[in-house]
């Protein structure tokens, strides 16, 4: 238990460009932000800290608890250094380990070479302190260790959620190139949807944004749907402290009976998922699901609700000239369909951006995979105009 006490410093990361959001979540948390960096926050804290924060948190990726920094000039002295960490009273040596790396050094030109040598390295204690070696392997389901090591510094953590916490878990049947839960729950973040008026999310697909949203709306936490992760094999893992933050969860949830979210798509199939992943969420009987197309959704009248379209954008799905018809229509369904609500369009193609024909008010960053992509926000007030859009 008294490793769980222990003050370090905790890095959350998460994927680029979530960083500002992230930060906002832990602060709302209640801890004190040390530095925000592009891929994550640094925060003081403990093992029990961050039992919390794995529960709450919906934009990050990872949270990592730092073990130990020393200077690292090359793979002799990185075995060296982590030799001399108690390993054994880290983790059991009943116990099954991994590891997981970010190196930048001119001595390393394949990082799965560094976590071997942390890996034996962690072995070797093991056997000279009491003569048992735990298992290892690739599997992130149990103790994960995370060396990062850049220039003449190598710093190991232990990595306390194990498998990412960037997917939510509920997704049981992902449909075709969704959106990654945590980068989802960011945009949402970025809108200006007041969690009590209308969500309108057609073209849903899998309907990651439609169930994010009432997980948001209703404050239900990633914390109630995933049970493992990588702190709870860690010696002195205290279970009563993990129930306790579990009930927290449940006690914080809100009750929204009049909360409107309606998802839509042409495909039946990918309403079937939509209910499936919904019903995994617990929020199934918040959304309403409707096989349609997007130009038939129902769009709830004296509403100053939002409208969020995740349409393909030619990258991965999608004939790019084809597109170009359905951002136009788009763009006039809004303007006369939707008149009062705030409309949100997230893509990776600015061009056919610029064919949704209606002037953006904001244009928020993000990236999905490695697309360069845009959360456009328009305000749709009666008598919208088309223009010629320029987005960039």
């Amino acid at each position: 238990m008294q490793l769980f006490n222990k003050a370090s410093r905790i890095v959350i990361t998460c994927n680029k460009r979530l960083a500002p959001f992230l930060q906002k979540e832990i602060e709302e948390l209640g801890f004190k932000i040390l530095t925000t960096f592009s891929t994550g926050v640094e925060i003081p804290g403990t093992l029990n800290d961050c039992i919390k924060l794995n529960l709450n948190l919906r934009c990050a990726s990872q949270v990592l608890y730092s073990i130990q920094s020393f200077s690292c000039n090359g793979p002799a002295e990185l075995y060296d250094s982590t030799t001399k960490i108690d390993w054994e009273n880290i983790f059991s040596k009943d116990g099954y380990f991994s590891v997981t790396s970010t190196v930048d050094h001119p001595t390393i030109n394949n990082s799965l070479f560094a976590n071997v040598k942390v890996k034996d390295a962690i072995v070797d204690r093991f056997r000279e302190k009491i003569n048992i070696r735990p298992n290892s392997g690739p599997d992130l389901n149990n103790t994960v260790i995370h060396l990062y090591w850049k220039n003449d510094i190598a710093e190991i953590f232990i990595d306390t959620s194990g498998e990412t916490l960037a997917k939510h878990g509920y997704r049981k049947i992902p449909g075709k190139a969704p959106m990654l839960e945590a980068l989802v729950a960011a945009t949402l973040l970025a809108t200006k949807w007041d969690r009590r008026s209308a969500f309108i999310n057609p073209m849903c697909g899998s309907s990651t944004i439609a169930i994010e949203a009432a997980l948001l709306a209703t404050n239900r936490r990633p914390g109630l749907i995933r049970n493992n992760y990588g702190f709870k094999h860690i010696l002195g893992f205290d279970e009563k402290v993990f129930e306790n933050e579990k009930r927290k969860l449940i006690d914080q949830i809100i009750d929204l009976p009049e909360l409107k979210i309606i998802a839509s798509d042409i495909s039946p199939d990918a309403i079937n998922i939509s209910k499936i992943n919904a019903g995994a969420a617990g929020v199934e009987n918040l959304i309403e699901f409707e096989v349609c197309d997007f130009k038939e959704t129902k769009i709830p009248e004296n509403e100053a609700g939002v409208i969020y379209f995740n349409p393909e954008y030619g990258e991965r799905l999608g004939d790019e000239t084809e597109l170009t018809h359905t951002y136009a229509e788009i763009g006039d369904f809004m303007k006369k369909k939707c008149k009062g609500y705030t409309g949100y369009i997230f893509t990776g193609n600015l061009e056919l951006a610029k064919k949704i024909g209606l002037k953006a008010k904001r244009r928020i960053e993000f990236y999905t995979s490695k697309i360069d992509c845009r959360l456009l926000e328009y305000d749709l007030y009666p008598g919208t105009k088309r223009i010629d859009a320029t987005v960039s």
